[in-house]
């Protein structure tokens, strides 16, 4: 048995040593066997860059000024902070300027009225950004890479922005010419 396991030694150092000579005649080394498959993944890295960058854009922005333009419709709808402090301010300003002695249709018209209005100038205001912006998402691809196709989420989105943005400035209009909930005659 001990010769077997000396005749395998010595064959495995045998094929050892003739593994390292045809290296060396070769010139290569495992190092430079190393480097060889490490530049490839390097390459490999670089060339997937390319196909990104030739791809073009991911459309991350557009996306993001869809997902915008929806919530500015939805805040013109259900109100806005600025807003709120805009009313709270004029109606401060109507309560100052009112003196006792106006008649109740001036009091209600500069304590309430300018502030109702100051909401619906507000909110149109709102409803009139987003509608820009879901217009300027849906037109961008035109302008930018024709002939990449936008991903249809993003249209879908940006098309409810536009929807949120009409039906906004279309309320804040009819709020701010006291054709909806107007002011109520002081009789």
């Amino acid at each position: 048995m001990e010769t077997t396991t000396d005749q395998t030694a010595e064959d495995a150092r045998t094929e050892g040593a003739a593994t390292e000579e045809a290296a060396s005649e070769d010139g290569t080394t495992e190092d430079a066997a190393t480097e060889d498959a490490s530049g490839a993944g390097a390459d490999a890295d670089a060339d997937a860059e390319t196909d990104a960058e030739a791809a073009g854009p991911s459309g991350v922005g557009q996306g993001a000024g869809a997902v915008v333009s929806v919530a500015l419709g939805i805040v013109s709808l259900t109100g806005n902070w600025t807003g709120t402090v805009a009313a709270a301010r004029e109606t401060l300003v109507g309560q100052l300027k009112t003196s006792s002695t106006a008649s109740v249709s001036q009091q209600i018209k500069e304590v309430y009225g300018d502030a109702w209005h100051t909401t619906a100038l507000w909110a149109g205001l709102f409803a009139l950004v987003a509608l820009v912006t879901a217009a300027v998402v849906l037109v961008r691809p035109a302008f930018g890479a024709p002939g990449r196709p936008q991903a249809p989420w993003i249209k879908s989105v940006a098309w409810a922005g536009v929807a949120l943005g009409v039906i906004g400035l279309l309320l804040a209009v009819l709020k701010y010419s006291d054709a909806l909930l107007g002011l109520p005659p002081a009789s």
